[in-house]
């Protein structure tokens, strides 16, 4: 008999987490399932007892993934079983991985899987919210060497208050939706989308979060000590020398400070000076020394180079390229250098260089989005893309990564809110990356701004960002937080903190922090630095390109929209479409129909105006009823020997009596040289109240001839009969059965 050990969480609204190990997946160094209401995941660790000879990182991978069995779907596609990781899932991720990561020793370099699978769903709870949780549960019953526990809640903010861990219901009513990742101690990092909030809302809500967090990692820390994994493995990773060490930094900190402080702008060539001291200390060994000593000197040069910089913005206040803390790089930007797509823009901050391109399509050009647990159309797209010659590399490209996947994410919240909500395009940003040193994806939404006003996308407001740093050493009170980073500023510095918005408020946020203790009061001034930036940054855009254009550019398609009954959507679209797919190829435009919210809603687009008018002509004669004595200007179907039917409005056809073509009498219709095909205007005189058949006449439209009799109506044919006995006439059918 199994007997699992079970911790429970209580969120304060009724709901209860609880995390259990000790029964499924043994064989893994660590595994949880984590269980809310009947949302429940799975989460493994497993670690190599050694690392790889010459790794220097810390390999860690993790994985999301979610069964579509979980919510009792089949998967779509021909192969129906689950393929590569959906966006959704890599985005879930990296919120596990940029949380995890830092906590991890640094000398510690075996490699660590993190696998997280969701076997169970209702689509009540959001299972991404408690991927972390279960990811550092599953660690902390493991003896993987590791600085936890922490936890991730989502904070929503619904109807002015905060929501730890929100339904998907609850969701869509939020005017902020933040993931926060913390120890008991600090937080680690943040991400989400706002609608234009404030600073202090921002604050608050992950100090909201932080609270919740720390009833998350006291479970984990008694399941820990239950499980009896409070002491981890042992490990040996790496060789030092500290004679080495010591004599790296004697003879390259002075220099390397040296070249921190000269404030050289040009990225390479302060790598190649940097670069040049680390080669000069090793010049003094042999061949056979360096096989074993090269790894030990890089390893430890890195740290001096690390200190210099930190030191010279400390002590000096001096960036690497000269800059003051607060200071934003040059900034140049250009609309509509390229012809061919709807709208484009560059936007170059520094030596960070964005080209970003806007195409405008259809309903048909939506993506659709097909995972377990959300199926929609996304309307608003944006792709991020880094070739590898942005940063000088030398090597191939090879499809989309994490990376460039997670930071179009970013830009792609920070500006789907300024579209608006009835905007009848589907629009795509496409963002190529050319130059990089600091903060591409900031750059992206600069660029993205420029280029939808260029295409004349009525976007609500302007959005820019910024990349905020931080250099914090441990146990000073000395920090400086650094506005608009550089790549070297990212990864020698503590913190990564990316902010966009409105001159009203913020839109999107990612924020990674990689010391331990950030407290509030340099968080809050790292924002009020921000927002300083962004309207700086915001100045420059506008400068270029103060509103959107106030028309597309000639060669985008054109929408128009009608709304019209339900009733009519049926007879707009045709038995098998064949009435929608008939307008589109004798118009040349594309229609496109569904229903919301109780009407049809149409969209017509075309390249040009005459093939659209056509069409939305057409589509309401459709939808349009027919009046009596209205003209319509029709189209002869058919020609029979007595009269014409003539289609007046699309899909309804009225007869054109021989008698109603013109005021002479005629034999035939050819004589009037009709043929099918011919367009002739009618008017409409008369709809049968039981058939409803149309009675259509053009003779009324044309002047009678001059000395024009009218005939005697002749009474019905079946009013003429024989008389009674009584002297009445009989009708004729009582004659016959006589």
């Amino acid at each position: 008999m199994i007997n699992p050990i079970v911790k429970t969480i209580e969120l304060g609204d009724g709901r209860i987490i609880t995390l259990e190990t000790g029964k499924l997946a043994k064989q893994a160094d660590g595994a949880v399932m984590l269980r809310m209401g009947n949302t429940m995941l799975l989460a493994t660790v497993c670690a190599a007892k050694d690392a790889v000879p010459g790794t220097d990182f810390m390999p860690l991978q993790v994985e999301y993934k979610e069964k579509y069995s979980a919510f009792g779907r089949f998967p779509g596609g021909f192969t129906k079983r689950e393929g590569k990781a959906s966006d959704y899932e890599i985005l879930t991720c990296r919120l596990v991985d940029r949380a995890l990561r830092p906590l991890f020793p640094d000398n510690y370099h075996a490699e660590v899987y993190v696998n997280i699978v969701l076997f169970s769903a209702d689509g009540v709870d959001m299972p991404d919210a408690l991927a972390g949780l279960a990811a550092s549960a599953a660690l902390a019953v493991s003896d993987i060497p590791f600085g936890g526990p922490i936890s991730e809640v989502r904070v929503a903010r619904v109807n002015g208050n905060f929501v730890i861990d929100p339904t998907f219901q609850q969701l869509e009513n939020a005017d902020m939706d933040i993931m926060v990742a913390a120890t008991y101690e600090n937080i680690m990092m943040v991400e989400g989308e706002m609608s234009e909030v404030s600073e202090n809302d921002l604050l608050e809500a992950m100090k909201v979060a932080h609270e919740a967090i720390k009833v998350h990692c006291k479970a984990q820390m008694e399941l820990m000590e239950e499980v009896g994994k409070t002491v981890k493995r042992e490990y040996c990773h790496e060789e030092n020398d500290e004679e080495l060490r010591k004599a790296v930094r004697e003879a390259c900190y002075d220099k390397a400070y040296a070249i921190a402080a000269s404030g050289n702008c040009n990225k390479h060539e302060r790598s190649d000076a940097f670069a040049a001291i680390c080669d000069e200390f090793k010049a003094q060994f042999t061949d056979e020394e360096l096989e074993e000593k090269a790894a030990m000197i890089d390893r430890y040069y890195h740290d001096v180079e690390k200190e210099a910089m930190r030191r010279c913005i400390l002590d000096e206040g001096k960036r690497l390229d000269g800059r003051k803390t607060d200071e934003i790089r040059p900034i140049w930007c250009e609309v509509g250098p390229l012809p061919g797509p709807h709208g484009s823009a560059i936007f170059t901050r520094g030596e960070t260089q964005s080209l970003s391109s806007v195409t405008l399509g259809t309903k048909s050009d939506e993506k659709i989005v097909d995972d377990v647990l959300d199926q929609h159309k996304e309307r608003f797209l944006l792709h991020y893309n880094f070739p590898p010659f942005s940063t000088g590399e030398a090597k191939a490209q090879r499809g989309v990564g994490r990376r460039e996947i997670g930071h179009g994410h970013l830009a792609w919240r920070a500006l789907k809110g300024m579209i608006p909500a009835d905007y009848p395009y589907c629009v795509r940003v496409m963002s190529d990356i050319l130059e990089s040193n600091g903060s591409s994806s900031m750059a992206t939404v600069c660029a993205g701004t420029l280029a939808l006003m260029d295409a004349g996308v009525k976007i609500k407001k302007p959005v820019s960002g910024i990349a905020m740093g931080l250099i914090k050493n441990p146990g000073e009170d000395k920090y400086a937080v650094l506005s608009d980073i550089l790549g070297d500023e990212d990864h020698l510095g503590d913190m990564d903190f990316k902010v966009t918005g409105t001159k009203d408020g913020i839109t999107a946020t990612q924020m990674d922090i990689k010391c331990d203790g950030l407290s509030y009061e340099i968080l809050e001034k790292a924002l009020l630095q921000a927002k300083q930036g962004r309207e700086y940054i915001l100045g420059k855009i506008t400068e270029c390109i103060a509103e959107p254009r106030k028309d597309l550019k000639p060669h985008a398609p054109r929408i128009e929209t009608l709304i019209i009954p339900k009733e009519f959507i049926g007879a707009v679209i045709g038995p098998g479409g064949k009435i929608i797919q008939g307008m589109q190829e004798e118009t040349g435009a594309v229609i496109s129909i569904e229903e919301i919210d109780g009407v049809g809603r149409i969209e017509v687009a075309g390249t040009n105006k005459e093939c659209i008018d056509k069409a939305m002509t057409m589509i309401k004669g459709i939808v349009a009823i027919p009046e009596l004595g209205e003209v319509y200007t029709g189209k002869i179907r058919s020609i029979m020997p007595y009269g014409a039917f003539v289609e007046f409005l699309p899909g309804k056809d009225g007869l054109l009596h021989i008698s109603e073509i013109d005021w002479k009498r005629l034999e035939t219709v050819e004589e009037t040289g009709l043929n099918e095909g011919d367009e002739i205007q009618v008017k409409l005189m008369e709809i049968d109240p039981k058939t409803g058949k149309f009675k259509l006449s053009h003779k009324v439209l044309i002047p009678k001839p001059e000395g024009y009799v009218e005939r005697p109506e002749r009474p019905a044919r079946q009013d003429r009969g024989e008389r009674t006995d009584r002297g009445e006439r009989k009708p004729r059918f009582e004659r016959h059965e006589k």
